[in-house]
């Protein structure tokens, strides 16, 4: 029989790609989002669309911290994807406590749910923002420093319970440092939704800083394709916890990417200056030997046709919306 995974953050943007590459893999897949208003709902429910098509998927409007429903789909289940989580590092900042109840307290139900129900396999979303101001390129061996936004201390306090259930349940876990990922389907608060929403209206980029910090920026396609690598590495092994980051090695300008976006759309547009906000990091770069040697994944997608990709995408849906209100 096909063995069956729960998917947590199955409607949202890294966790709709990571079911259809799940269901392509031969996976029957139940996946679970409670539709967060963090962003609009339809955005959500068009990505469940063509998961929705396949017979092998079936979606469960669920909070993850609700334990009768994670206990009812967690049951005979061979693996777990966590990906439900706020988001959003400067978001998060004066929102501590609403970004440690979901993200920790919502990691907190998934792991104790995982040991009711007898699942030793779990991949686990965690976040480049660990790493702070360590200096790139960031390496999996760092001692990660105190955190810089709720966000990041709720993913670092994500990671350590993976640790602590891991050693005293002998679960294996993989836990996946994901660095910027984009692409189409992607939540309008991050840079390129927003950039192209504002380029549309004819209003300015704000630019934070003076558009040399750096950013990994990884598509999404690739981010999906790490997290079923990363559960195919937990289906044989010791119990533990380990850390993979999912990026490319790459840094890439801000301003770089504001023009490559600009190219894509066709505009040419206004960049307001702003200053650069205190919990983001100057530089992000991934070391992703330990990825390519271990999980056997390596990204494929360079940064001008995700772009493309994404611009491809944003036209379709915003326009469809675009038609709707006329």
């Amino acid at each position: 029989m096909t063995e069956r995974v729960v998917v947590t953050g199955a409607a949202g943007f890294i966790g709709s790609h990571a079911c259809q590459v799940l269901l392509r893999a031969g996976w029957r897949v139940v996946g679970l989002d409670n539709f967060d208003p963090c962003y609009p709902r339809w955005l959500k429910e068009l990505a469940l669309r063509p998961l929705l098509a396949s017979p092998a998927f079936r979606f469960v409007e669920a909070d993850v911290r609700d334990r009768a429903a994670l206990d009812g789909h967690l049951e005979g289940a061979a693996a777990v994807v966590h990906l439900a989580a706020r988001a959003g590092v400067r978001e998060s900042v004066g929102r501590g406590a609403a970004y440690r109840d979901i993200n920790v307290g919502g990691t907190h139900a998934v792991l104790d749910a995982c040991v009711r129900a007898g699942v030793r396999r779990l991949v686990y979303a965690s976040s480049s923002s660990v790493y702070g101001l360590v200096a790139p390129p960031f390496t999996e061996a760092a001692r990660l420093p105190s955190a810089r936004s709720p966000y990041a201390a709720s993913k670092q306090e994500g990671e350590d319970l993976c640790r602590r259930f891991a050693a005293v349940h002998r679960l294996r876990a993989a836990v996946l440092r994901f660095f910027s990922v984009y692409g189409p389907g992607q939540r309008p608060d991050q840079v390129l939704h927003r950039f192209a929403r504002l380029a549309a209206e004819g209003s300015p980029l704000p630019l934070y800083g003076d558009g040399s910090s750096e950013r990994d920026y990884t598509y999404v396609g690739d981010a999906a394709a790490a997290v079923a690598a990363a559960l195919a590495w937990t289906e044989a092994g010791p119990a533990g916890a380990e850390p993979f980051n999912i990026g490319t090695g790459r840094g890439v300008r801000l301003d770089r990417l504001v023009g490559l976006l600009a190219e894509s759309l066709g505009t040419r547009p206004t960049v307001l200056p702003q200053r650069a906000h205190p919990a983001d990091a100057a530089r992000t770069r991934a070391d992703i030997t330990r990825a390519r040697r271990v999980l056997g994944w390596a990204p494929k997608v360079d940064l001008e046709l995700g772009i493309t990709e994404f611009v491809r995408w944003y036209e379709v849906v915003y326009g469809y919306e675009a038609l709707a209100a006329s």
